[in-house]
């Protein structure tokens, strides 16, 4: 399975958490998932320098990270059979934060998909962070190297869209209210 297609299907099952989890509040049926905060797995051209993005730019915590077998990676599914080792990054403190896992695969590099737009390959197309400052997360971002597509857009009130992108092209959009307003 394609890297935008493990995120599209983290993308629907955070969706289908968030939804279930929604109706479990509000219904008092419980929901069949322990967490409806979903981790993304990203395979990466440079690990290091995707760590540094998402430490830096983006304000992720690098925790423990682990390793997959061969022989899970093949009899998973995952891989053709290859080694590889995860780093994860957390946005917070919370047992239920989300978890970004890096991983790359120098003996089989992957295929760059175009980013240009969100439109542009089918698939996985960005991540969505809501941020407390839209402001202070750009010039974090800044300050670290990453690319800012575009000066923020005005959504409404005191809530503005921002992208990103990370060193492999891919989009992240900071959405949240904008401090120096």
């Amino acid at each position: 399975m394609g890297r935008y297609n493990l995120l599209a299907l983290s993308v629907a099952l955070l969706i289908a958490g968030i939804l279930l989890g929604g109706c479990a509040a509000t219904g008092g049926a419980k929901s069949e998932y322990a967490r409806t905060t979903i981790d993304v797995g990203i395979v990466v051209s440079d690990v290091e320098k995707s760590a540094a993005f998402y430490k830096n730019a983006l304000g992720f915590t690098e925790v423990s990270g682990f390793d997959v077998s061969a022989d899970m990676g093949g009899g998973s599914g995952l891989t053709d059979d290859q080694p590889f080792h995860v780093r994860v990054f957390v946005l917070g403190d919370e047992p239920t934060a989300t978890k970004i896992k890096l991983m790359q695969f120098p003996q089989a590099q992957g295929k760059k998909v175009d980013n240009r737009f969100i439109h542009s390959s089918l698939g996985f197309s960005y991540l969505t962070i809501f941020v407390s400052d839209t402001t202070a997360s750009v010039e974090r971002a800044k300050k670290a190297g990453a690319v800012i597509v575009k000066k923020p857009y005005h959504l409404g009130g005191n809530n503005y869209l921002t992208l990103v992108k990370d060193p492999d092209g891919n989009i992240i959009e900071f959405v949240g209210p904008n401090k120096s307003d």
